[in-house]
């Protein structure tokens, strides 16, 4: 099959784009808009318009062309002057720009099908968005496509917003909302990172769930683009179809069409905003346009909800070692050691309540009810933090004698049970009414708890060990199973929208139990709350999997997500040396549980001071600004050293070394993408200043020796003036 342009076309190319179509058009050059404007809109031809977004790093032209559609017309990174779209006056084949299934017909930005109504630009507090509005001409049927860039960023991020404006309903499949070729490299010289932006792959590659940032580059020039999508977990779909162009690689960013089918269907008034996607130029090696640079800071500063200059709170978690059997009098010794480490929030998790699902506290472990609990908390200078389960509840609760149409229904029609530490509990479907019940009781154990922090968990979507996704019900805002699925998600951030509307400053964590995959973080997660519990590491002995996999779980997702939105459990203040839990903790949200009256009054201490010195560093220094790991990073291992850096553009932070297992004496540490200058380094674990050190030295490598028999070393690293 060939188009007007005599470009081949594979079957495949068309498969994986969900959509029988390929065009090629034959049009007029347009002018570029000034790349200094933020968003500017040039002259054209009768029916034609052009738009250029960007800023001083980057740059997108949208074209309008009657005959043609909505195409990107270029996508430049202003910084190394790489170009991401071959020049001319028409898409290619595979830049379709968006594309969806709509009443069984194919609707794409680029197959003539919709005429322009209007564009807008706005100004955002850190940026600029552009709104284009297309109508369809045979369908009632209204398409804004939002592109945003943010000040300081080489991204854009774009989302769909489709409105019915008819009276009969429309049914949504197979949407992709951002689909591009993108000239990257020729074909035998692309690379593809995925997963998190850290596993190596075939670059004819279709990302699933865990596929949250994907690194498409040149493997001999370096530039490349990062893909960061927002649609939720497993809903998620990115298509990498780096074998079907000698030029181009079609890229598609979508909800998924099979495994966990998106399908939507919106009466007549009602409208759908899609998922945010983001692409980020950069290029390997280059300065602070290296990735490492790059994602860190924009995901951080632009994906996640809140920017507290001052990092996320130090966290302290009653679950292990004491699960449900937490009571008054050990929580009462527990807060009194976490005041005197330097905790910000003190957690009860489950066992605080009678039952799942109800703020009825347990009387018979918490005779005080909880106010004990508080007092001594405040006393100490802490904030209090609750476990509540979300979805899961248990049936003598209110929610489900009164509302049991609520629940989720497996395929046989029977209402949904899940597995938890106190049996069998109903699983709500957050795609019927129950959400604004669900909010109602968050909101109210928030305000009588004088709650800081709110870990939400278990079971919503999709049970992460194994039960079956999504609901089958009748008469829920789902209209079959298929579109049930995102709903799920989508009511998951409609309940956290509710609660953030009534208390803003809560810290909302949503667990991977409840976003339905181990380990799993993502930025539609991000979009939601504000923190993750990413996983639960056994760390209850000496052999326990522990610190080690708390990092190999941090350096795989450190890539392209935030790191300080990551809370990693199960790490135990005293396991296995309070040395390797403190420095495993700086790395990500600083999580820390375990048997606290088991640590020393000399142990209480050393945390106390060094917790008093990160939250200073982290106060005055953005680390949030990059991640980089080092040494055997990519599978850590106890015969290998590893560690990361956390610096800001200045240069200062922080760099953290783990011997392990290994015997090493000493590691050696490259950072050739540190700023120019000089550096000074101070060991926070004997105090002892290491010297100063240049650029050189930091591309040659620089041996650390490990101070003691722990095997950890924690630095200082301070740019010096001058």
């Amino acid at each position: 099959m060939k188009n007007g342009t005599q470009e081949i076309v594979s079957r495949r190319k068309l498969i994986q784009n969900g959509l029988l179509i390929a065009s090629g058009y034959a049009c007029a050059p347009l002018a570029f808009a000034d790349a200094t404007s933020a968003v500017s809109i040039e002259a054209a031809p009768e029916g034609e318009k052009t738009w250029t977004i960007g800023n001083d790093l980057i740059k997108r032209t949208l074209a309008f062309k009657p005959q043609t559609g909505l195409f990107t017309q270029q996508f430049s990174d202003l910084s190394t002057h790489a170009e991401f779209i071959l020049p001319g006056d028409k898409p290619s084949a595979a830049t379709l720009e968006f594309s969806f299934r709509c009443n069984g017909k194919n609707c794409a930005g680029t197959n003539a099908t919709f005429d322009l109504l209007s564009s807008a630009g706005s100004a955002l507090p850190n940026g600029k968005s552009l709104t284009i509005r297309l109508r369809h001409k045979q369908l009632p049927l209204e398409v804004a496509v939002v592109y945003s860039v943010y000040n300081g960023h080489s991204a854009t991020r774009k989302h769909l917003v489709l409105r019915n404006t008819g009276t009969s309903t429309l049914q949504f499949s197979h949407l992709n909302i951002e689909a591009l070729g993108v000239s990257v490299s020729p074909a035998n010289e692309a690379t593809l990172l995925t997963q998190y932006g850290t596993i190596p792959r075939e670059t004819f590659y279709t990302g699933r769930s865990e596929d949250a940032g994907l690194l498409l580059a040149d493997g001999r020039t370096g530039n490349g683009l990062a893909i960061i999508s927002e649609v939720p977990g497993y809903m998620k779909r990115t298509e990498i179809g780096g074998w079907d162009g000698r030029d181009n690689i079609p890229i598609g960013v979508m909800y998924d069409t099979d495994l966990m089918p998106f399908e939507r269907t919106l009466a007549g008034g009602e409208e759908f905003s899609t998922a945010n996607v983001s692409l980020l130029t950069f290029r390997n090696n280059d300065g602070f346009n290296d990735p490492h640079w790059v994602l860190p800071s924009y995901t951080a500063q632009v994906l996640m909800r809140r920017v507290d200059r001052e990092g996320p709170p130090w966290i302290y978690n009653t679950w292990e070692p004491f699960q449900r059997g937490i009571n008054q009098d050990i929580a009462l010794q527990l807060i009194d050691a976490a005041g005197a480490m330097g905790m910000d929030i003190f957690t009860i998790d489950d066992g605080w309540q009678q039952e799942y699902g109800d703020n009825a506290v347990n009387l018979t472990a918490f005779p005080g009810g909880l106010q004990p609990m508080m007092d001594a908390v405040e006393a100490k200078g802490m904030k209090l933090g609750l476990w509540i389960p979300l979805a899961a509840i248990g049936t003598s609760t209110g929610a489900y004698r009164e509302h049991p149409e609520w629940a989720a229904l497996d395929q046989d029609g029977k209402p949904k049970f899940t597995g938890t530490a106190a049996g069998q509990k109903a699983v709500m479907c957050m795609a019927s009414a129950f959400p604004d019940a669900a909010a109602a009781r968050v909101i109210d154990a928030i305000e009588r708890f004088h709650l800081a922090y709110v870990k939400l968990d278990l079971t919503t979507i999709f049970n992460a060990y194994g039960e079956a996704p999504g609901c089958w019900a009748k008469g829920h805002r789902h209209s079959n199973w298929a579109e049930s699925l995102n709903l799920i998600y989508e009511g998951i951030s409609y309940t956290t929208a509710k609660i953030y509307e009534k208390h803003p400053g809560v810290l909302l964590d949503l667990t991977f139990e409840l976003w339905g995959q181990k380990h799993i973080i993502d930025a539609g997660l991000l979009a939601a709350g504000d923190l993750d519990w990413m996983s639960n590491v056994d760390d209850q002995e000496t052999n326990s999997a522990g610190t080690l996999q708390v990092r190999q779980l941090l350096y795989q997702r450190a890539a392209s997500m935030p790191v300080e939105s990551m809370l990693i459990g199960n790490m135990h203040a005293n396991m296995p040396t309070i040395q390797e839990a403190f420095a495993t903790a700086i790395g990500s949200a600083p999580l820390l549980l375990g048997d606290l009256r088991k640590l020393s009054a000399a142990d209480r201490l050393w945390y106390h001071e060094k917790i008093a010195w990160f939250k200073q560093l982290r106060r005055s220094t953005r680390i949030s600004e990059s991640f980089f790991p080092l040494g055997s990073s990519l599978q850590t291992t106890p015969a290998s050293w590893d560690g990361y850096a956390r610096l800001e553009r200045s240069g200062n932070g922080l760099i953290a070394l783990f011997r392990n297992k290994s015997q090493a004496a000493e590691a050696t540490v490259q950072l050739p993408l540190l700023p120019t200058g000089k550096y000074k380094l101070r060991s926070i674990v004997t105090g002892q200043e290491l010297g100063l050190f240049d650029n050189s030295n930091w591309t040659r490598g620089i041996p650390i020796k490990f101070p003691n028999a722990e095997g950890v070393e924690i630095l200082e690293v301070t740019a010096v003036k001058g």
